[in-house]
């Protein structure tokens, strides 16, 4: 009997050392497979990060090439990208850029040029990389608390980082380059001193779009220019046409410091001029 039970205790303990190998392989292996999805989900979210990032600089490039080549007939730049997860679209007729101009002597405004003007959007899914609903970045210029920029140095374009949701075309966070009228001062004293207003506004029109490659085209294809003398005011304004905005593209999408301004001609002048330049601009995506 006493030889009988000492075999049980011994092959009771030989199988302890096995069920204790299992358990722990058992428990690496659950642990490995916890580590190696958290390790992936951080290398994803870094690299859509990247792309986003990236999508910043490529909207910034396309922002100045579109001052190049507003004013110039015919000159054409061709922007490439790389992207895993987001794409760049146009939204025709976004925007609507309305010019009142007063003379001297006169109480009223009188109209001068109206202009719908598409805005390009770079999509990121938001089912990819989100930074919540209702995030907003200013990116360029990096400050702005009036609807006109001035300068020689100044951009023709707004660009913005915005999420809002639901919008009617998808659930996306996005780098916008939006249009803006940059104005630009000067005075010229010849048989008299003559103050001069210049403005500048690109207007964005959808070209073809192949999508052969990621890429973006742009194109000027013409130059207007509008001109009144004796003004004693300027009225800016900035509207949201109702096909687009009930898309979700309005006010709140845009977040525009303001929807007008007014440029006040100084007093002490002969003479004054505004002078409103178009450049109309076709973009094409894909183009080889």
């Amino acid at each position: 009997m006493a030889r009988k039970f000492l075999k049980k205790s011994l092959g009771k303990r030989a199988l302890s050392p096995v069920v204790s190998t299992v358990i722990l392989t058992g428990a690496m292996v659950a642990l490995l497979s916890i580590t190696l999805v958290f390790a992936n989900s951080l290398l994803l979210s870094k690299v859509v990060e990247s792309d986003f990032n990236s999508a910043k600089q490529f909207m910034r490039t396309i922002g100045l090439q579109i001052d190049d080549v507003a004013w110039t007939v015919g000159r054409t730049e061709t922007i490439r990208y790389s992207s895993k997860y987001g794409d760049v679209t146009l939204v025709s007729s976004a925007l609507n850029y309305t010019v009142y101009y007063k003379l001297k002597g006169s109480s009223t405004y009188q109209f001068l040029a109206s202009y719908q003007v598409g805005v390009l959007l770079f999509n990121m899914p938001i089912s990819k990389y989100s930074l919540g609903n209702g995030y907003y970045e200013l990116i360029f210029p990096s400050e702005s608390n009036t609807l006109i920029l001035t300068g020689t140095s100044a951009p023709v374009i707004r660009e913005f980082a915005v999420e809002k949701l639901p919008m009617n075309d998808g659930s996306y966070l996005r780098v916008v380059v939006a249009p803006c009228i940059r104005s630009l001062f000067s005075t010229i004293n010849m048989s008299g001193s003559t103050y001069y207003v210049k403005l500048y506004l690109p207007v964005l029109t959808q070209g073809s779009a192949p999508r052969r490659t990621q890429s973006v085209t742009v194109t000027g294809n013409s130059v207007e220019a509008k001109t009144v003398s004796n003004i004693a005011s300027i009225n800016v304004t900035v509207s949201f046409p109702s096909s687009t905005a009930q898309m979700g593209f309005d006010a709140s999408f845009f977040k525009f410091p303001s929807r007008y301004q007014v440029i006040n001609i100084p007093g002490g002048y002969d003479n004054s001029r505004l002078e409103f330049f178009v450049g109309g601009v076709a973009v094409e995506f894909g183009i080889s």
